[in-house]
């Protein structure tokens, strides 16, 4: 496979570049700092654009790339997560798994991905919390895809996995989907858009990982 401009180039497909200079300008935690990192596709990307206070206010560090699948997540992970030393780590990915962004992927697949990023988080001793895949009853740009089951499907595995090692779950999905596995439209989202919430869309999310992250950090102290 070879981009249009030149030979295919792992470092450019996983985006590597995106947030070099903003790592390098953090640097490592100060004295006490209790570092949080979430890492995403666009749902995450969008989250300090649409209600930027809450990052603010939190000193949160968001390392949302749209259009990601979970495996480029991982391919930037060690960059984009572990080198800043985190004692906590949001990991929201899988959308764009199921919307085929990089063409067909089992759900074991993009499950253990997800693991992985947990995984290596734990590592290097940094507290994990994993997110369910918010609702989405259709992808805008990949129509004919009907993903209400397999989101459901994979936040199942997602649940079963915090619990069998005892991490933090987040359940997005069921505080924001309505009666037929979509977003709530017009609360939470637009009738074009279904996937991305809006700020109040946000504001249910915070009030969920907030309380999680709050936990995280005190059995991280």
């Amino acid at each position: 496979m070879a981009a249009a401009n030149g030979p295919f180039s792992v470092s450019g497909y996983a985006n590597h570049a995106k947030y070099q200079q903003a790592n390098a300008q953090l640097g490592q935690p100060a004295t006490g700092e209790q570092r949080v990192v979430f890492m995403g596709d666009s749902i995450t990307e969008l989250w300090p654009v649409k209600h930027p206070e809450f990052f603010a206010s939190h000193g949160y560090i968001g390392r949302g790339i749209g259009g990601q699948v979970s495996h480029q997540m991982l391919l930037r992970f060690r960059d984009d997560v572990i080198a800043l030393n985190p004692k906590v780590v949001v990991i929201l990915a899988g959308t764009n798994d199921l919307a085929q962004n990089s063409g067909p992927v089992s759900l074991d697949s993009t499950a253990g991905n997800i693991y992985s990023m947990a995984e290596l988080a734990q590592l290097h001793g940094a507290r994990v919390i994993l997110c369910s895949v918010l609702p989405a009853s259709s992808f805008p740009w990949r129509q004919g895809i009907q993903p209400v089951q397999d989101i459901q499907a994979l936040n199942q595995k997602i649940k079963n996995y915090a619990a069998e090692h005892q991490l933090a779950y987040v359940d997005y999905y069921s505080a924001l989907v309505d009666g037929e596995g979509g977003l709530k439209v017009p609360d939470y989202t637009t009738a074009e858009d279904k996937v991305h919430p809006n700020k109040a869309g946000y504001l249910v999310m915070e009030a969920l990982i907030r309380p999680a992250i709050v936990q995280a950090l005190k059995t991280a102290e």
